[in-house]
């Protein structure tokens, strides 16, 4: 992958992680003008994971012969394991340090749908959320990955359109008939189309190296998003966070000598699963014992980049690694 899309899914975790330290720590009351950006737009993060991750479905998957049961257990083995970890975790948290997390409940019916993906509603009543809340976004990227699986079986040039008849069947038909929860009806799902249609253009030759005009379209970007309320979120938040993605690869040649950019862009998907669980316990110990918010968030900071650097390492890659080499019959790259 691109190290300048690795980048910019770094900036997306940690907009996000910004925004639920301001949740955490504030309770989502800010003192100044930086607090108020990331409560208010923080969350654009998730729209850019959506984004991106249209597009590295699509170009991991542009001419290789992958039959859509081995696609879909290669991304399985990529998110679940993780996945399945932290929410353990924060099961665990819940029950047995109480005081980090008062807001949350533990049912163990909720528990197993949320492994296995399903959305249901949060015994804390809350809303439709997993035991581990920024888990909500992975129950729309498992219906992104189930649809562009039966993609799969057409031609590459048309597996845009049928994603997005899918994805309209599912989200609006199907929902409106009670078929679907209505979970999955937000407007944010067709933000992975845009990542698909990203992925064309760039394999055309659509997407080149440039400065300024990249530069203008990030400027132009972020206005929008600031300028902008969140709804509709795929024309607030969707198409801005696509002129981002497009902007961040026409300046590969800029930063493509960065390795340490392709790292945190590595870890990015464990700094998005665990980071709730270290803010709320840096949170929980800021309030007994009156330690200054923005000291702690320096240490939690830490915490979740080398905590995601080893669970990156430790848990996502070799997982993976020994779960695809047990159907390819070889070690995975």
């Amino acid at each position: 992958m691109l190290i300048s899309v690795q980048a910019l899914r770094a900036l997306a975790a940690w907009a996000v992680v910004c925004h639920h330290f301001m949740q955490i720590f504030f309770g989502f009351e800010a003192s100044g003008p930086l607090g108020q950006l990331f409560i208010d737009k923080g969350a654009v993060g998730v729209d850019i994971f959506f984004v991106i991750s249209g597009l590295v479905i699509f170009l991991s998957t542009e001419g290789k012969a992958l039959p859509p049961a081995r696609f879909l257990l290669h991304r399985l083995f990529r998110i679940v394991p993780a996945y399945w970890l932290y929410t353990v975790l924060m099961a665990l948290l819940v029950v047995f340090a109480r005081p980090l997390l008062p807001d949350q409940k533990l049912d163990w019916g909720h528990l197993l749908l949320s492994l296995l993906f399903v959305p249901t509603e949060n015994p804390g009543g809350y809303g439709i959320y997993p035991t581990l809340n920024v888990g909500w976004t992975l129950n729309y990227e498992m219906l992104f990955y189930v649809l562009f699986a039966w993609a799969l079986l057409f031609r590459l040039q048309v597996r845009l359109w049928v994603v997005a008849a899918l994805l309209f069947a599912v989200c609006q038909a199907w929902t409106g008939f009670g078929w679907i929860s209505e979970f999955y009806r937000s407007d944010i799902v067709y933000e992975f189309l845009l990542g698909i249609g990203i992925g064309m253009l760039y394999r055309r030759g659509w997407i080149g190296p440039a400065l300024w005009l990249p530069l203008f379209g990030i400027t132009a970007a972020l206005l929008t998003i600031y300028q902008l309320p969140p709804q509709p979120r795929l024309l607030s938040w969707g198409v801005p966070s696509a002129v981002l993605v497009m902007a961040s690869m026409a300046l590969e040649r800029h930063v493509q000598r960065y390795r340490l950019l392709k790292l945190l862009g590595d870890c990015s998907y464990s700094v998005y699963l665990m980071h709730v669980l270290i803010l709320s316990t840096g949170g929980y110990l800021a309030r007994r014992y009156g330690i200054n918010p923005y000291l702690m968030f320096f240490v939690c900071a830490l915490t979740i980049l080398f905590g995601s650097w080893l669970s990156y390492e430790w848990v996502e890659k070799r997982s993976y690694q020994w779960l695809k080499a047990r159907i390819d019959g070889k070690p995975a790259d």
